[in-house]
């Protein structure tokens, strides 16, 4: 782990701390994986100085503007990256929503539940946060079978850059 990153939150497996310039080179793997192409698309990233620039222009800048923003999720017991996960406060959406990816390698083992719960709740106890959101494509099976056990409700399709978009809301009161 970085040295100037801490801890942020805390589950049985996992650690979930704010991202730094450091995590370039996993944020690269991350973002250049085809499912994160297939369902949240490219980013443009294809340099370790793009995933520095990513991480500097998206989480780092949420942080500071928002209080929250998309936190990498390491193995507590290796500390070795595995995801990320956080919240996002989008222009296109009237509160915040949460969002979450994984390495391949590192799908199927809860990693993603258990770190977005622990999210929901921080937003909920920590932020004060009435509602979250979630997005999904329409066909992303898995993400919305996750949103399903976090007890997320679908709400509608919306259009978000030319791209239909499943919408699900969740009061947190």
């Amino acid at each position: 782990m970085a040295s100037n990153t801490t801890t942020l939150l805390q589950t049985e497996n996992l650690i979930i701390r704010k991202l730094c310039a450091d995590d370039a080179p996993f944020i690269f793997e991350l973002v250049n994986m085809p499912s994160w192409l297939q369902y949240i698309g490219d980013r443009g990233v294809r340099t370790l100085r793009d995933a520095e620039q990513y991480i500097i222009n998206g989480p780092m800048t949420s942080y500071e503007k928002f209080g929250f923003g998309l936190y990498l999720v390491a193995l507590k017991d290796t500390l070795e990256p595995v995801g990320m996960c956080g919240l996002l406060k989008r222009d296109t959406l009237d509160d915040p929503d949460i969002g979450f990816a994984f390495l391949q390698k590192f799908t199927g083992r809860g990693y993603a539940f258990e770190s977005a719960a622990e999210v929901l709740t921080y937003g909920k106890n920590v932020l004060g946060l009435p509602r979250i959101l979630a997005i999904t494509t329409k066909d992303n099976t898995s993400s919305i079978k996750l949103l399903g056990r976090l007890e997320f409700q679908f709400e509608k399709h919306i259009t978000i850059n030319t791209e239909e978009l499943n919408l699900f809301g969740r009061n947190m009161q």
